[in-house]
């Protein structure tokens, strides 16, 4: 990821951030934000995000499912500061549902945006499909468990070339 596409990503988390601790949702840390299919939600995020998140992220076991981040232990997030928006913005506290839906909109269309300034196309999945494509040193690799998963072989997350444009890890040339 190219340093000014990096700097929007980040940009785009501090307003999030920033606009979600303006409103004060309530937290009960109970981990419901990350059990998915239990709690009727799905965690999407751009491409962008699951680069961030992989950078930093600890180990996780492949395949992973819809049903819930495998970043969580014990009702606790061990992947926090590289989180998507996502998870910064969902709160179960019931009066903040419209003032998360807005937070989550204009971060949206920021992290949209940079990909338009940026050249760098569009791309926005749940957690687990990003998840299992991933190639990461020392976790197996697994097909998604959608249930169409895309033509073609699989290949690393796309990522920002130095350029400014789309590419593959590990496929340049081809």
């Amino acid at each position: 990821m190219t340093p000014a596409v990096r700097r929007d990503v980040l940009a785009a988390y501090a307003a999030a951030d920033a606009a979600v601790r303006a409103a004060g949702p309530r937290c009960d840390a109970s981990g419901r934000c990350c059990r998915f299919t239990e709690y009727g939600h799905t965690l999407f995020l751009s491409h962008f995000e699951a680069e961030l998140l992989l950078e930093s992220a600890p180990p996780y076991e492949k395949p992973v499912t819809r049903d819930g981040c495998p970043f969580q232990v014990d009702t606790l997030c061990t992947a926090r500061d590289a989180r998507p928006i996502g998870c910064r913005v969902y709160f179960c506290d019931p009066t903040y549902q419209e003032t998360g839906n807005q937070i989550t909109e204009a971060a949206v269309a920021a992290l949209k945006a940079a990909a338009d300034a940026h050249g760098t196309g569009w791309r926005y999945a749940p957690l687990h499909v990003f998840l299992n494509e991933a190639e990461r040193p020392g976790v197996a690799a697994a097909d998604t468990l959608d249930p169409v998963p895309p033509a073609g072989p699989r290949h690393p997350l796309p990522v920002v070339s130095g350029t400014g444009g789309l590419r593959d890890r590990g496929t340049e040339g081809h």
